[in-house]
């Protein structure tokens, strides 16, 4: 069975047909709701792994329901720094990182389009929180995700790994880079390992998606074939760049201590890229 991305998978039931009904939702939300706590500006997760909730007093976003009842949370200002988040994902079942990642991309999205894009009016929240609109020119604003490219390229049986300079010491992961428009999945693919590695491929395959709340990607996992192992590195953007064997990225995923680097830790899609390609 393919590993699936820390992130994904379905969450709780959004229930878009009662977050376009005013009247149903505020019914809904008057026979009671939980809401959801926060703690240093990300979803507070408990000892045992789940998140915690707790009587509503501000149900600004409707998140959807679980098990029929209604989860909401207030538009707080969230924290957008994966790496300080690190500690608190690492503690998440992942049966919960969905939900986590709705609301932490939901609210981070709310702190940043408080005014219209269109005339500069402040905009109202409407939708339970899935849009904003604006009182002055009706303009309507959705929550975005920013599309992010991150592959795995192939040669001779190794992979292309690169470090960037905020990583841990050791740690290598795969590559990427954003989406730019008039832009398709595979031309990105080619055109970031080329910027970056100065390397051309060939047959990009997608394998996977990630949903990555920081402050809000969806991480298009691709694998390519390399056409040649020669690198020109571009240091703006990585200290480091090169091919590891399947013994060595083994080695890596297992934890061992002589292994050539460390890997991407486990909520990162980087790392299930890896595991697909090794069970592969």
């Amino acid at each position: 069975m393919r590993p699936e991305p820390f992130f994904s998978g379905p969450g709780i039931d959004r229930a878009d047909q009662v977050r376009v009904d005013p009247a149903r939702l505020a019914d809904m939300l008057a026979g009671g709701s939980r809401q959801l706590v926060w703690r240093d500006g990300l979803p507070a997760v408990g000892p045992d792994g789940r998140l915690e909730w707790e009587s509503a007093t501000a149900p600004d976003l409707f998140l959807g329901l679980q098990d029929g009842e209604p989860r909401v949370s207030a538009a707080v200002q969230p924290h957008a720094n994966a790496r300080a988040a690190f500690d608190t994902i690492g503690a998440l079942a992942p049966d919960e990182a969905p939900l986590f990642a709705a609301a932490l991309s939901l609210a981070w999205w709310h702190s940043r389009h408080r005014f219209c894009a269109n005339c500069g009016a402040a905009t109202e929240i409407e939708r339970g929180g899935w849009s904003r609109t604006c009182p002055e020119c009706s303009a309507q604003h959705f929550p975005r995700v920013d599309p992010v490219v991150i592959m795995l390229a192939e040669h001779d049986d190794r992979l292309l790994l690169g470090r960037q300079p905020q990583y841990p010491p050791g740690r290598y992961s795969a590559l990427a880079g954003f989406l730019e428009p008039g832009e398709s999945i595979e031309a990105a693919v080619a055109r970031e390992l080329h910027e970056e590695a100065g390397i051309r491929v060939a047959e990009v395959t997608y394998i996977a998606s990630q949903p990555w709340p920081f402050p809000s990607s969806l991480m298009i996992g691709c694998h390519a074939r390399a056409l040649d192992d020669s690198l020109t590195i571009d240091t703006t953007e990585l200290d480091d760049a090169r091919w590891f064997s399947r013994e060595e990225i083994a080695a890596a995923l297992s934890g061992d201590p002589d292994a050539p680097f460390q890997a991407p830790p486990g909520f990162a899609i980087a790392r299930t890229l890896l595991e697909h390609w090794l069970a592969a």
